[in-house]
């Protein structure tokens, strides 16, 4: 990759957390989607209860991979079987480090014999893109970036239509049946006469579909899916509102890359730019180590074990392995007190005090979070990615807790703020750092309809 290399950028820096901990920012939506089109609590209401259209187009990147040897690079830096992975299928690719630590993931769909597209964050692509570039495969890559690193327009358009009215939109707008797409495939149909890949699942804990072709075919397909949802009560989901979904089905969107340390890893940090997503990541919370490899975690700690399978030889195999045989982390749910996160907002009203860290609601993302959850004063897991959940009224996160504290109903407190009330983050405001009480629930926090 051109310009400084990342491992440049850490040798002079000579301290990786503190250099991620002024990589801040907060996480800035495309301005291609509005933030809400009619308010964010009506439209999470329609996400539960009616229909509702989101734009992904813009966010996430796309990586088309191809050629003879595609399958053959994917299976070796994926955990996940590949066993009946064909043509119409879909997973959530899982790649990890030598160690057995996450680097990232995306969506993977297999469009072709040789011929892949994976959607999602960038440090998977990266990673990918690395060992097609550096290794002897016979295989191309192409990543088409989010459209706020790009003056191009999106390669695919990408819409999801969710809820529990769903299917019903969808049937008025194609001739085939859609009840026999299995989850996590997907079907070519045709949609005012384009075609149209129609990914089954769901971000709403409901049936849905995700939907991508030629950005050029974007405003026909938009239109048309509106104008039939109409009678289904269909409502346009803005960014603020698509933010918390994710949260309540367990799906980690932030992580530290498991990338910036080992011997084995000096190429790689070579290759990538000192400017990439992992050169300006930015670390935020309440737990702090001045050890990089502190925040790293296993698919295990985060709650995929589901996509690791022995089958095959991959990266990190051995590692996760011997992990396996006794993990220390899972996944879980933490429901937030209710007082306790309402005190949050009247700290605003303490004159004698800072404030403590202010939340934007549903979802405020200043940084990756990992703030240190406690059980009789001794930390046991990191709470990550938090939202107010309109549904249930609630304040919660996703957390990777010891296992022996993952029981439901099991009580713990978490700190909320930054160490010392302060960040390098140029975005984050003095504060007072506070406990907040929280009760451990299943992840996936919903009844999941999918």
């Amino acid at each position: 990759m051109a310009d400084r290399s990342l491992q440049t950028a850490l040798d002079a820096a000579q301290d990786p957390v503190g250099m991620l901990q002024q990589a801040g920012g907060r996480w800035v939506w495309p301005q291609e989607v509005k933030r809400e089109y009619s308010n964010w609590m009506d439209e999470l209401r329609a996400a539960r209860e009616t229909c509702v259209l989101a734009d992904l187009s813009h966010h996430q990147m796309d990586q088309v991979i191809e050629g003879p040897g595609s399958f053959d690079l994917l299976k070796k830096l994926c955990t996940n079987s590949f066993e009946g992975f064909d043509v119409g299928k879909a997973k959530q690719a899982i790649f990890c480090n030598p160690d057995g630590k996450f680097i990232g993931d995306g969506v993977l769909q297999r469009l072709e014999d040789e011929k892949f597209v994976m959607s999602g964050k960038v440090p998977a692509a990266h990673w990918l893109a690395y060992h097609a570039e550096t290794g002897e495969y016979d295989v191309s890559e192409t990543i088409y970036p989010k459209s706020s690193k790009t003056d191009d327009d999106p390669h695919f358009y990408t819409y999801q239509v969710q809820g529990p009215n769903a299917l019903d939109v969808m049937q008025e707008i194609v001739d085939e049946s859609l009840t026999d797409i299995p989850f996590f495939n997907f079907k070519r149909i045709t949609i005012a006469g384009e075609e149209v890949r129609a990914l089954r699942h769901g971000m709403a804990g409901e049936i849905g579909f995700e939907l991508q072709g030629p950005y050029e075919h974007a405003d026909l397909i938009k239109d048309v899916i509106l104008e039939a949802g109409e009678e289904y009560d269909i409502q346009r989901l803005g960014t603020r509102a698509y933010e918390p979904l994710s949260v309540k089905l367990g799906w980690v969107t932030t992580h530290v890359p498991a990338i910036y340390t080992g011997e084995e890893m000096a190429e790689y940090r070579e290759w990538l730019s000192a400017s990439s997503y992992e050169g300006t990541y930015s670390i935020a919370g309440s737990y702090h180590s001045d050890d990089i490899r502190d925040y790293y975690v296993s698919p295990l700690d985060i709650g995929y074990d589901h996509m690791i399978e022995f089958d095959h030889e991959f990266v990190g195999r051995e590692a996760l392995e011997t992990e396996a045989a006794d993990p220390d982390r899972t996944r879980v749910t933490l429901v937030w007190d209710d007082e306790d996160a309402i005190g949050i907002f009247a700290s605003l009203f303490d004159d004698d005090a800072l404030p403590n860290k202010f939340i934007d609601l549903p979802r405020d993302r200043w940084g990756g979070h990992h703030d240190k959850v406690l059980k009789d004063g001794e930390v046991v897991g990191i709470s990550k990615s938090f939202a107010y959940s309109y549904s249930d009224r609630e304040m919660i996160s996703i957390c990777s807790i010891d296992r022996e504290y993952s029981e439901p109903g099991t009580e713990v407190t978490f700190v909320w703020g930054e160490e010392g009330g302060q960040s390098p983050n140029p975005t984050v405001e003095a504060h007072s750092q506070t406990e907040i009480s929280a009760t451990v629930a299943p992840s996936p926090y919903l009844d999941d309809s999918r």
